[in-house]
């Protein structure tokens, strides 16, 4: 009883020790301290310095090479591939590439020409399909944004936002970047977060947004989307390299929004 209790036990723990390895590697990969072309330390190298065993060093790598960001050959051993090969749209890769100092301007703007290319899209979709449940989920997250009291409520708010007209799409496809998204999202606030009127002066685009699902209108809330994103873009376009700041209340001074309940 009592083997198999630790076996148990073994067993339970080793998707964590799988997941220590995973991010170790993989951020260091997307932070260029294995580069391009070298290949990773030998297995018993890596079972020394993490302390686990081949079968989580091989886990671990697997994942890698699923991710796009490792290549593993009987001869070569496991050598990191171009950037282009990584699965950058992974919730994985992308927490990695941004980490959690300063992430890189220009990849935040290429994320932003990404969205750009996927939200005003899924918002004209969801203009189209939203059902009523869908509708009253999109206006919770509005109003949720425009009650938050600091970052924290601030930016869950927005996510909600966000992911609940990827949601009102209805299509599968567009749901699969939820994960994306999400991690997308959650790092363009942080470095935004800094810049005045980042939050507030946006308001008004995302209650167009709303407002233009709930009247079925998917021209409008193509166009509302595409001013939300490039009110984001302008305020990420003029951050410098080492100025995100969190603030700890980004709703100071916030004005009322007016929605269309409330104008006469």
């Amino acid at each position: 009883m009592a083997k198999a209790a630790a076996q148990f036990i073994v067993k339970r723990a080793k998707p964590g020790r799988i997941h220590a390895v995973l991010s170790t590697l993989g951020s260091e990969i997307a932070r260029d301290l294995i580069p391009v072309g070298a290949a990773l330390p030998p297995e018993p190298e890596l079972e020394a310095r993490f302390g686990v065993g081949r079968g989580v060093v091989r886990e671990a790598i697997k994942t890698l090479a699923a991710k796009g960001l490792v290549s593993v050959g009987p001869r070569h051993g496991t050598r990191v591939l171009p950037r282009h090969d990584w699965s950058l749209l992974d919730r994985d890769v992308l927490s990695w590439l941004v980490g959690k100092g300063d992430p890189d301007r220009e990849l935040l703007l290429e994320i932003q020409e990404v969205r750009s290319i996927i939200e005003p899209a899924a918002a004209a979709l969801a203009a189209d399909r939203a059902t009523k449940s869908d509708r009253e989920r999109i206006n919770a997250a509005l109003t949720a944004m425009e009650t938050s009291h600091d970052q924290i409520s601030a930016i869950a708010a927005d996510k909600a936002f966000h992911l609940a007209i990827l949601d009102a799409t209805h299509n599968r496809v567009f749901q699969g970047f939820r994960g994306a998204i999400d991690t997308i999202l959650s790092t363009v606030f942080l470095v935004a977060v800094g810049s005045s009127g980042w939050f507030d002066d946006n308001l008004p685009n995302h209650a167009a947004v709303a407002r233009a699902i709930d009247e079925g209108n998917s021209r409008k809330a193509r166009i509302a989307m595409d001013q939300v994103l490039g009110f984001t873009r302008s305020k990420l376009s003029k951050r410098k390299s080492g100025s995100a700041r969190v603030s700890p209340n980004p709703r100071a001074s916030r004005p009322k929004i007016k929605r269309k309940q409330d104008v006469s």
